[in-house]
């Protein structure tokens, strides 16, 4: 997704309540390394967007509106949330 949005959209990765070491293996594992990753520790980014599992999609639109998706779109979903979020 990214190598085909990344010029339009910010995308960034909030992981939580793990240590570092797993989180870059992550990181390296699924090749997610192009853009940018932080680490809630403390779960309050997760609570702010009422996150609590993952996977967990957050889409802030440009007029600031946020939408939450709490689970697993694949593929062809996020693309058409992302389509979305560049017609708006």
């Amino acid at each position: 997704m990214y190598e085909t949005y990344g010029e339009q959209i910010n995308f960034v990765g909030v992981a939580g309540r793990d240590d570092s070491g797993p989180i870059a293996d992550f990181i390296q594992t699924f090749d997610v390394g192009s853009f940018p990753h932080v680490i809630d520790s403390d779960g309050s980014i997760w609570a702010g967007f009422n996150i609590n599992t993952q996977p967990s999609f957050v889409f802030i639109n440009s007029d600031g509106s946020v939408e939450t998706h709490v689970g697993a779109l694949g593929v062809e979903g996020l693309s058409e949330r992302l389509e979305g979020l560049l017609a708006s």
